[in-house]
């Protein structure tokens, strides 16, 4: 396994990411979602090893910071919201100067993915967009052979056409089967074409973890008129909102089941889950 984590937990002020436990191995993309506040960045943290967890276990690539932080970190390539750079330097030199604590850095390969990014290299850190600054961070996560990419959020600050540039590069990226990625975003239509995994959080607690195949197995989307959907088993109902034409409700699919046909089921996108699901917390939680 590329990430292994056992019962990790962590608390920061009146936060708390309680047990977190979850897998991901070589070759597939994990889309890393939830609300705001849900532990996002807390995780991803955890994972780079910039937090240490409070309890529980992280391993990366089977080895643990512990015992083996310097090898880890030379396996890991990031994308984050803070400026990590060097202001004043230009964005070849502050490669060439971070690259030099990586003994796979290439020179020669930022300098393409700067090509690639319509980046110029001449140009000082401190003058780039935030999303140029998110473009170069992840040119010089590509530039020293990372074998996992954890991306914290940069898909929301990219236009439309670079993030379809975006995407085709971390299908690259995974094709040799022996690299992964955890991407973190809001933007969860594209994690609907890509992900292979879901890692979901809520308020510091861990929803579902897993592959996305088994998420479309365990839900459904049911459409009906209401009398339709009041009859579905209670048990079986996440939430159910009345719209304009016609109510609808998240369900936990058993195919066994014999549904009613006049009720419609659709596979729910990443998108309704979420939606769907975090409705029906905040529902409980009223009560």
């Amino acid at each position: 396994m590329l990430i292994e984590t056992k019962s990790v937990t962590k608390k920061l002020g009146k936060f708390k990411l309680n047990p977190i436990s979850f897998e991901l191995p070589a070759g597939y993309i994990m889309g890393l979602i939830g609300p705001n506040g849900a532990g996002k960045t807390t995780l991803i943290h955890l994972l780079l090893g910039l937090y240490k967890a409070d309890e529980g276990e992280i391993y990366i690539d089977g080895k643990r910071y512990e015992e083996s932080e310097e090898e880890i970190r030379a396996r890991l390539g990031y994308v984050l919201l803070e400026d990590l750079f060097d202001p004043v330097l230009t964005l070849c030199h502050n490669g060439d100067e971070y690259g030099s604590f990586y003994k796979n850095y290439s020179g020669e390969c930022l300098r393409h993915y700067l090509a690639r990014f319509n980046l110029e290299g001449s140009r000082r850190f401190k003058e780039l967009s935030k999303g140029e600054k998110l473009k170069f961070q992840f040119a010089f996560a590509l530039a020293h052979d990372a074998k996992l990419l954890i991306l914290d959020e940069p898909t929301g600050n990219f236009d439309t056409s670079f993030r379809q540039e975006f995407f085709k590069i971390l299908k690259e990226f995974i094709a040799d089967g022996e690299r992964s990625v955890v991407l973190s975003t809001h933007l969860t239509e594209d994690l609907d074409r890509i992900a292979d995994y879901i890692c979901y959080l809520d308020k510091g607690n861990l929803l579902f973890a897993g592959d996305i195949e088994t998420l479309h197995d365990k839900y459904r989307i049911a459409i009906g008129e209401e009398y339709k959907i009041k009859l579905l088993r209670k048990e079986h109902v996440i939430h159910v909102e009345k719209g304009e034409y016609g109510t609808r409700a998240l369900i936990e699919y058993h195919k066994r089941i014999p549904y009613d046909k006049e009720i419609t089921l659709t596979v729910p996108t990443i998108e309704e889950l979420m939606y769907f699901i975090t409705k029906s917390g905040q529902k409980s939680k009223k009560k």
